[in-house]
């Protein structure tokens, strides 16, 4: 068994033989004493007695409860016979033997009751992380969509902004390049009558590669392969494909491509060709956004030859409406536009799946339709910063009613559409985000109700210490004062023994009191947040020797308990830092109750130490107990801000809406 391997094991057995047989030298033969003999200021038996204590709470330690209670019943054992039989004072040995077992027991109970409230709280602590590092994971992949929709609305009003066949080009290949984070971008057209591919815009190759590159033949090649077949295509290592027999293309020493088919109504046009001179996979997500870039390209490209074939004037007007129809009908996002009194003049099949709206009932619709009032003060207002030229934060959120009933969250970005310089009608180019909110609130929800728990646990626990715990050992501790006063005839070495022991249990108990104050302090419920704030900063002033002080201002108010709650355990977790790790001298908590929402200053003139670029980056530092901070804060629905530099201090602010 792995028990009996362990050292711990073998060193308890070994001090408790050989206390048991120091206990009865006498009798064994060993050696003869002189009774009665002292130690300590203690005779020796007593003393005996009370070094029992090393392997019970030793077992406690090392093995659990039921060692350490196994351990007491073996020590009782022993101690037992003497005490009956062979001590000349029997009550005062049988006294002895009690108090020994009592601290014990007792001590084994302490050492259990710490050791499952530390278990569950590393339990509660990981349930904890790994919530994070879900919504850190919904969070990088909102921001990620976020992006992608700000870059491909980039795109497509860049493409819309010109009709020069020889800019649009430029322009699009060097947007490709930074939305793919690629070292090299390619464009080819298809010469129907030739039947090969001609490179019209590249970047980041050299023009000795781009020579070789042009005029291959459709079916030639990795491009020539994907312009016949009209299916992208990924090359790990271009270097060592028998495919590839240029020797200009192989010194470039290309090795991971992506080539997508640039189609326009079901006709291909060409290819868009991405490239590494290291090994990258490309991600199915990426080929669909490569493939929507194709698309607004090719439209790009086939208005501005239109644009080159007819008379200006006219041309304007037929390629801004075919290239807004391409768009429509090709983009996943949802697009819509409508005139300044917010009728809808054109919309896209997105438009139509995400509303429930045919697009001929979107048409005679008027954009009011599906905003509250909400929604319509925030359009008016995103209306007016567009048209007194104003930076607008986009994407911005919109809220819109579907025909069901039912909400969708969006993200928006909108833009004027004008002609001639004068403003008609806008753009909005929008990506449905219901279903990741929900999935954040439902995060938000688990790690609410991972603190509800943990409250409820600490709450039990604290009343199963103030119970139990406490009233046994405050009822030991007045038996053995009334012990003490009943028995005047007892010696001087008895009554100081028995007063030490009546110390250690007082200070055992303030011990489980203070710990159960911790816990759940009875007076968060009884008097409310400021109350129990002035109390944690006294408490800790008093414990650690800091020159701590509270100060309010503003009108006070009482907030919900689950809400006190939060805010007291922010305080506690950033005054326990204080304590632990900031070496200060001097702490300050500062509350200020405004209009319609509270802040709360944490300062000391500790150590301080290096913030990393963002919160959450905190964990990874090390910093459990302000990414706890900020999980509380957040479920606010307020914000954490963090100061520190090494040697200057920090300062916690927390500001929610309550």
């Amino acid at each position: 068994m792995k028990i009996l391997r362990s050292p711990h094991l073998w060193l308890i057995l070994a001090t408790f033989t050989l206390l048991s047989l120091f206990h009865y030298v006498e009798q064994i033969g060993i050696a003869d004493t002189t009774s009665p003999s002292v130690h300590f200021g203690i005779t020796r038996h007593a003393l005996d007695r009370t070094l029992f204590l090393l392997p019970i709470i030793y077992s406690g330690f090392a093995f659990g409860l039921t060692a350490g209670l196994a351990t007491c019943f073996a020590a009782l054992l022993v101690m037992l016979p003497r005490a009956i039989s062979l001590s000349p004072a029997s009550k005062d040995a049988l006294l002895e033997v009690g108090a020994v077992i009592t601290v014990g027991v007792v001590a084994c109970l302490w050492l259990w009751i710490r050791a499952r409230e530390k278990e569950k709280f590393r339990a509660a602590l990981a349930e904890l992380e790994s919530a994070h590092q879900m919504l850190q994971h919904y969070v990088r992949s909102a921001r990620s969509n976020e992006k992608r929709l700000s870059m491909l609305n980039a795109i497509s009003s860049m493409l819309t902004e010109s009709l020069e066949l020889e800019n649009v080009l430029r322009r699009a290949t060097h947007a490709v390049m930074e939305l793919m984070e690629v070292e090299a971008a390619l464009i080819f057209t298809i010469d129907e009558e030739k039947h090969e591919l001609v490179l019209v815009a590249y970047e980041g190759v050299s023009d000795e590669f781009a020579r070789a590159m042009d005029g291959i033949k459709v079916g030639e090649g990795f491009n020539g392969e994907v312009a016949k077949t009209g299916q992208p295509m990924i090359v790990e290592d271009a270097s060592q494909d028998p495919r590839l027999t240029r020797p200009e293309v192989k010194k470039m020493k290309i090795q991971s491509q992506l080539i997508v088919p640039m189609t326009l109504r079901d006709r291909i046009m060409g290819t868009l060709c991405v490239a590494m001179r290291h090994p990258r996979q490309f991600l199915p997500g990426e080929i669909e956004m490569l493939g929507a870039v194709t698309t607004q390209i090719g439209t790009a490209i086939e208005n501005a030859r239109l644009y080159q074939k007819e008379h200006l004037a006219a041309q304007r007007l037929a390629v801004s409406e075919k290239n807004y129809r391409g768009l429509f009908e090709n983009a996943n996002d949802t697009i819509w536009v409508h005139d300044l009194d917010g009728n809808i003049i054109a919309a896209n099949k997105a438009t139509e799946r995400l509303t429930g709206y045919s697009v001929e009932e979107l048409t005679r619709m008027n954009v009011k339709a599906f905003l509250s009032d909400k929604g319509l003060n925030l359009a008016g207002h995103i209306r007016r910063k567009l048209f007194d030229k104003e930076p607008v934060a986009q994407p911005y959120e919109q809220r819109l009613t579907k025909k069901d009933g039912t909400e969708a969250i969006l993200m928006l970005t909108t833009s004027l559409v004008t002609d001639g310089g004068k403003t008609i009608a806008f753009q909005h180019i929008a990506r449905d985000v219901t279903e990741e909110r929900r999935m954040q609130d439902n995060l938000r929800y688990y790690l609410s109700q991972i603190a509800k728990a943990q409250e409820e646990e600490r709450k039990r626990i604290a009343r199963e210490l103030h119970d139990d715990t406490s009233q046994v050992l405050y009822a030991i501790s007045r038996r053995l004062d009334n012990f003490v006063r009943n028995n005047t005839h007892l010696g001087s070495n008895d009554a100081v023994f028995l007063q030490e022991l009546r110390q250690q249990l007082n200070d055992s108990l303030e011990g489980v009191r203070r710990f159960t104050q911790e816990l759940r302090p009875p007076m968060l419920d009884d008097l409310g947040l400021l109350a129990t704030l002035r109390w944690l900063v006294g408490d800790l002033e008093k414990r650690s020797g800091l020159e701590a002080k509270l100060t309010v201002s503003g009108v006070e108010r009482r907030f919900p308990i689950e809400v006190e709650l939060m805010v007291f355990r922010s305080v506690q977790e950033a005054l326990r830092n204080i304590e632990k790790h900031a070496q200060a001298s001097k702490a300050e908590v500062v509350v200020e109750f405004g209009q319609g929402k509270t802040k709360i200053f944490v300062s000391d003139n500790g150590r301080g130490f290096s913030l990393p670029e963002s919160l959450t980056e905190l964990p990874r530092a090390g910093k459990l107990g302000l990414t706890g901070i900020e999980e509380r804060v957040r479920l606010l629905g307020g914000s954490l801000k963090v100061q520190s530099e090494p040697g200057k201090g920090t300062a916690l602010t927390i500001e929610a809406p309550i």
